[in-house]
């Protein structure tokens, strides 16, 4: 399920929750991603909120948004750097990018195979993408109050063997938005304490969303051997041979 690029908008922008949230996945994202000034940043999805941080910092930036979605202009008061495009057929060269975000991209699409094999293409050789999912034992998949509450939420297990399938691996992940999703006061003002908690744990069970760094594999990956070997040939045909 798609959620329309206003409401997604209205929350990370307009609303103190989705403010506070978008800070919380900046900070997880340049955690993993401290400098990317020398090379090609994209993002699908709803991205801008993580991408400002390297708006200044990075060679060449720019936003993919799928049409289920809408598209809207941004940075605000700059030359605009998103694009309209179709979920799993984007008008990029193969091997052209260097780092992508995708974030409200992969839980919500339709065909999300497809998707990974359209990142796969566009990714250079050494290329790395950071993938943000709803936890599927999180609170915040549980609720409408977010964008995290809609899509297919995954586990860690889940993701990466979809991941592997599609010829990425898994090079780091860990959790983000630990606190409840709520827009009391409360749990607002206390959110970061959460945060800094979660993080020290290590408890990935009650992160709202998992955050995930995986980059593309070139070879195919060996596959186990046969355990059973033919000893004899099969006579297929033996009983046309006897009178």
């Amino acid at each position: 399920m798609h959620l329309d690029v206003i409401d997604l908008k209205k929350f990370y922008y307009r609303t103190k929750l989705g403010l506070v949230t978008k800070n919380l996945l900046q900070e997880s994202v340049q955690r993993i991603w401290k400098d990317c000034s020398s090379e090609q940043l994209a993002g699908f999805g709803f991205v801008p909120p993580l991408m400002q941080p390297f708006l200044n910092f990075s060679n060449t930036i720019f936003c993919l948004m799928p049409s289920q979605q809408g598209v809207m202009a941004w940075p605000t008061g700059s030359k605009n750097c998103t694009m309209l495009v179709e979920e799993v057929s984007w008008p990029l060269r193969s091997g052209s990018v260097d780092r992508l975000i995708v974030s409200h991209g992969l839980e919500t699409c339709d065909n999300p195979n497809d998707l990974l094999k359209e990142i796969w293409r566009v990714l250079r050789p050494s290329g790395r993408v950071i993938f943000i999912v709803p936890n599927r034992a999180g609170l915040w998949a549980r609720s409408d109050l977010t964008p995290f509450g809609y899509g297919r939420p995954y586990s860690m297990t889940q993701l990466e063997q979809q991941l592997r399938v599609n010829r990425f691996e898994t090079l780091r992940f860990t959790g983000a938005l630990y606190s409840p999703p709520s827009h009391r006061s409360y749990f607002l003002k206390t959110m970061r304490f959460w945060e800094r908690l979660g993080r020290r744990l290590d408890s990935r069970v009650i992160a709202g969303a998992l955050v995930v760094e995986a980059t593309k594999l070139i070879y195919a990956t060996q596959k186990p051997s046969l355990k059973k070997v033919v000893s004899v040939p099969l006579e297929v045909i033996e009983e046309f041979t006897k009178p």
